[in-house]
């Protein structure tokens, strides 16, 4: 029996979108239109995941749409709503020297440079001049994530983000 791939979240079904298919999608892809770029999509109804190939997909307005092979009409599409969507971590592109994806991140424990635990990364929020890296501790903290300035290393082996943060904020 084969291991099962490992699965990074990339976003979920919102809403349907018109009456041949289309679903409505939250994507946490850079770009957000991205997701649709995959071939297939990993979904999760309930605890069990179904490999669904991509038939099309756009980006539309703030969101994405995508319509998957099998689904044939709204109500097809009206039974996937709330489904969580994921792809294999190997099918995502090498990155650069000192880029991660967000998802490698996640659980991570940040300290400051004199060693302050200020908990550990629960997620990011995206914003226009830069990404704002959520730590969850003893109080939510929102740090922004600028390297060099506030994020000082990064070391997912050792689990660690060390930044240059007053723990008062």
């Amino acid at each position: 029996m084969s291991a099962e791939p490992e699965r990074l979240i990339v976003g979920r079904v919102s809403g349907v979108y018109g009456v041949k298919g289309f679903v409505r999608v939250f994507s946490e892809t850079e770009p957000r239109a991205a997701i649709a770029e995959f071939p297939r999509l990993w979904m999760q109804r309930g605890a069990d995941w179904e490999l669904l190939e991509v038939e099309a997909g756009r980006g539309h307005g703030r969101g994405v749409v995508l319509k998957f092979r099998d689904t044939a009409d709204r109500d097809a599409a009206c039974a996937l709503v709330g489904s969580t969507l994921a792809v294999e971590r190997e099918w995502l592109p090498p990155l650069e020297d000192g880029a991660f994806y967000w998802a490698d991140l996640q659980g991570l424990r940040v300290e400051t440079k004199e060693g302050v635990d200020l908990g550990r990364i629960s997620g990011f929020i995206e914003t226009g001049a830069n990404d704002v890296m959520v730590v969850q501790g003893d109080r939510e903290r929102l740090v922004p994530w600028v390297r060099g300035r506030y994020v000082l290393d990064v070391d997912p082996a050792a689990g660690l983000v060390r930044v240059d943060w007053d723990p008062e904020f």
